[in-house]
């Protein structure tokens, strides 16, 4: 229970490793606010934590094998979270950047099927904006956080949804 099966270098190289993998793998599935998760979702991270757990720590079930492992997650995103404030290009490579959606109460189909947002994901977030018509819409940008900002035509200030974008392929 107490004594480490594996050495305690090689959890936190396997944590590491995870840590790294989970990091691009949720970075290429799309924008979202984590407070915003659809059942599946919810699902999904619990699918993914339960099948990563045997990869970070192999056969080691102790005690501070688990801990080894949560200590190096905590200090690890700790450092990401710092440097990402420091370093514009991994801020945008972790983050993303934020999307044009409509642009003068037009569509940009492109950008739309390259972030996985239908249309009516989109009108859903202009009505809770109080905008009926995308007509009406000077731009609505997906952003990094996975909102939508709308500015309507009348309204100089940009103003985001309450809730972000649910795609529909996976997380």
């Amino acid at each position: 229970m107490f004594s480490p099966d594996i050495q305690v270098w090689e959890i936190a190289v396997r944590t590491a490793i995870i840590y790294a993998g989970l990091l691009l793998g949720l970075r290429l599935a799309g924008k979202r606010e984590i407070g915003q998760m659809t059942p599946f979702d919810l699902v999904v991270i619990l699918l993914i934590a339960n099948a990563v757990q045997n990869a970070m720590v192999g056969p080691d079930t102790s005690v501070p094998g688990g801990l080894v492992a949560a200590g190096v997650l905590i200090l690890i995103n700790y450092g990401v979270a710092g440097l990402r404030a420091r370093i514009p290009w991994l801020r945008s490579a972790i983050e993303g950047h934020a999307v044009l959606l409509i642009h003068d109460g037009t569509f940009i189909e492109a950008n739309l099927r390259s972030e996985r947002v239908d249309r009516e994901e989109v009108l859903m977030a202009l009505r809770e904006h109080g905008v009926g018509d995308p007509a009406d819409v000077r731009m609505a940008v997906l952003e990094t956080d996975g909102t939508i900002s709308v500015v309507s035509r009348s309204d100089a200030s940009p103003t985001r949804t309450k809730r972000s974008v649910r795609f529909r392929h996976g997380i």
